[in-house]
């Protein structure tokens, strides 16, 4: 059933993308430091965003101790700002609610507007209590102290606020009145879309806004300093990374463990297909259940327990040493250590792996088997012409997501598997970042070797995916 749209709200419409448009940029700001109209001291954090002020009073404070010890700042105007923070942020969720039902049908829109108007009322509110917290700074005795300034990002989100405000009023006066008997719908590709959507803001908030930080690349910084014009170098570190010795050295050596690693991955990367593939083989329900559960558990596991469990089997006192009267540390030493990574990495992601491609063998038509059986197939022979043909699809696209992050083996494993005595074939790429950057605090060119690893990794998913493509006449991307 297709929802069919009247003239009038036809002419609503346009109103009502204006509004969508002014809710969606409120919620892209909220994350933006810049942009928070709660900075109206400059012991508030210069990463402190809007949503950060309105969820975690801690950190909005984490800087005012010492003055508001001392009475440079009241608790009453912090108090009074923080509120105004959390009506914002609710006045716009409330905004989110009005933007998704408009898209729905008339009594949707109806349901909806409402909420429009009071987020933006909501908001409105928060401001007033933002300017009167600014106020209550600006009489303290040491304004030198608290440094207090009028944020820009008070304009910012007054215009948006009140931009939604008069549209949800315009829109709810045009609307037409709707049927009661009419129920709530919504079109399922609008439906499909706002699924989606928490997803995609997930994606951006972890995956693309850290991309800001790669400004540092650019400047000489060091932790707690600024960023300004003074500390500008273009591309000094870029050049750095190619014409330092030291450093072309280390990058060598790492690339060579993270690839190795990563190979090793890549080669042993059909291991969970075939244990799925003996796992559904197993008949008796009971036993099957047990395997499982016990091969996906250790994916839980945080790589310090690993670790833990490392060093009770294989350390100097260890069971092994334990039991046979050695001494023998075995964690000690980088003697086939890239081996050992990729069994401790097997052993705990195995069973978790393996769960996509036990619901490939779920999808899979049992009419295949049942006429394999008629052909005298017998199960070893089902397996290998039905079941693996049928999860090679899933396989090919897990494969090309292993060859896009060939650079990325994580750090955390070889974080605590590491020792004097292996770390230089042990160190991976990410963990070499790490410790370039927080260890050492050369954060501009560890800055740069991670952007150089993304653009990589890019260039190696299309190129993957170029390749299956020409040949397999599939792709992902």
């Amino acid at each position: 059933m297709k929802y069919e749209i009247s003239s009038k709200e036809k002419r609503a419409e346009v109103v009502l993308w204006i509004s969508r448009v002014a809710t969606f940029l409120s919620v892209f700001l909220l994350f933006f430091p810049q942009a928070s109209p709660t900075r109206i001291t400059s012991l508030i954090g210069k990463n402190v965003s809007l949503f950060t002020s309105a969820v975690s009073y801690g950190t909005l404070t984490s800087e005012m101790g010492r003055a508001l010890n001392r009475g440079w700042l009241s608790y009453f105007s912090i108090t009074i700002l923080y509120i105004g923070a959390v009506l914002i942020l609710l006045g716009i969720i409330a905004a989110v609610v009005c933007a998704c039902t408009s898209l729905g049908n008339l009594r949707l829109k109806k349901f909806g507007m409402p909420f429009g108007v009071g987020g933006a009322l909501a908001a409105i509110l928060g401001l007033v209590l933002v300017y009167i917290s600014y106020t209550q700074v600006l009489l303290t005795d040491r304004p030198e102290k608290v440094e207090p300034s009028f944020p820009g990002g008070f304009f910012v989100y007054a215009f948006l606020i009140l931009v939604i405000l008069i549209t949800s009023i315009i829109t709810l006066i045009m609307l037409p009145k709707a049927d009661k008997n009419e129920k709530f719908y919504m079109e399922p590709k609008f439906k499909l879309f706002l699924m989606f959507l928490p997803f995609a803001m997930l994606c951006f908030v972890f995956s693309y806004l850290p991309l800001y930080g790669w400004r540092y690349a650019f400047f000489d910084y060091s932790a707690g300093g600024t960023l300004s014009a003074d500390n500008f170098v273009g591309f000094k570190w870029f050049t750095n990374l190619f014409q330092s010795e030291a450093t072309k050295a280390d990058v060598v050596r790492v690339l060579r463990n993270t690839l190795a690693m990563s190979g090793l991955g890549i080669a042993t990367s059909w291991l969970p297909m075939a244990f799925a593939i003996f796992l559904n083989e197993i008949k008796v329900g009971w036993f099957k259940r047990i395997v499982q559960t016990f091969t996906t558990i250790p994916n839980f596991i945080s790589w310090v327990l690993v670790y833990a469990i490392a060093l009770a089997i294989f350390s100097t006192d260890g069971f092994i040493n334990t039991a046979f009267g050695g001494d023998t540390n075995y964690l000690m030493g980088n003697h086939l250590i890239w081996l050992k990574m990729l069994a401790w990495g097997t052993w705990k992601g195995i069973g978790w792996s393996a769960i996509i491609y036990i619901a490939g063998i779920s999808g899979i038509d049992q009419q295949l088997y049942e006429a394999a059986t008629v052909d005298g197939a017998g199960r070893f022979q089902k397996m290998w012409h039905v079941t693996v043909p049928g999860l090679l699809p899933t396989y090919f696209v897990m494969l090309l997501m292993s060859v896009a992050n060939v650079l990325s083996n994580g750090m955390d494993q070889y974080l605590v598997f590491k020792n004097a005595q292996n770390v230089s074939t042990i160190e991976v790429l990410d963990l070499y970042v790490y410790t370039l950057g927080i260890q050492n605090g050369n954060i501009p060119l560890s800055t740069v070797i991670g952007m150089v690893k993304s653009v990589v990794s890019v260039v190696l998913l299309f190129g993957a995916n170029g390749i299956s493509k020409a040949i397999r006449g599939e792709s992902i991307v």
